[in-house]
């Protein structure tokens, strides 16, 4: 009888820890294949803003999960573009841009570059974090700065000329960090003393400066 009870709680015992491995792989598991949080908040036209950190006054919020970022720009607004429908849409705004480059005292090539990197010129185009527009405005950005419609091309190219002007006053005209302000925020720049460690970031400046570059050999 003793025997087959100790059989028993032997058996039992196993069935337990099997059951409990079990558990714990599943666990492991499902964190490695776990895909990362999605945080949602509604802009000033009710609109849901996806985004995979969370979101405080139009800026995203980095944790150590997300440690490196860059806000993205709207790709999907430059998928499928022509050369001839680029600049069909950057023939459109070129009166705009120059009228808003006067104004802030920024060099109108510059803007250009700025707008082709982050929509392809396109007046309608929204990021996956909600940036809005030619300039791909953030709504608090937006607010801040004026502009009350961001999908009106004037407007948007007007605040984002702005904010240019001032992170080029803020970082003694360094184009680099200024555009890297204007991607990732001023206290990114300024936390990491240069350029943060984001490979949008890092990106997006060498993209627009390429640009750039470029527009102002043609010019000479």
């Amino acid at each position: 009888m003793q025997r087959h009870l100790n059989n028993f709680r032997i058996a039992q015992r196993t069935r337990v820890n099997a059951v409990l491995t079990l558990i714990m792989l599943c666990a492991v598991s499902a964190t490695s294949t776990a895909a990362p949080s999605v945080y949602t908040q509604r802009d000033a036209n009710g609109q849901l803003i996806f985004s995979d950190a969370p979101i405080e006054n139009g800026e995203m919020v980095r944790t150590s999960y997300q440690a490196q970022y860059g806000r993205p720009v709207a790709t999907a607004s430059c998928q499928g573009m022509t050369e001839s429908k680029l600049s069909a849409r950057a023939n459109a705004l070129t009166q705009t841009i120059e009228s808003a480059a006067v104004t802030h005292k920024v060099d109108a090539n510059l803007l250009k570059a700025i707008a082709q990197i982050e929509s392809c010129f396109d007046q309608q185009a929204v990021s996956r974090v909600g940036a809005q527009g030619v300039m791909q405005l953030m709504p608090a950005t937006a607010k801040e700065l004026g502009v009350t419609d961001s999908f009106n091309a004037a407007q948007n190219i007007n605040g984002g000329a702005r904010y240019i002007a001032k992170m080029l006053k803020r970082f003694n005209h360094n184009h680099q960090l200024a555009l890297a302000a204007y991607n990732a925020g001023p206290g990114a720049v300024e936390k990491h003393q240069g350029i943060p460690p984001y490979p949008e970031t890092q990106n997006y400046v060498k993209k627009v400066l390429q640009l750039y570059a470029a527009s102002e050999k043609q010019k000479s």
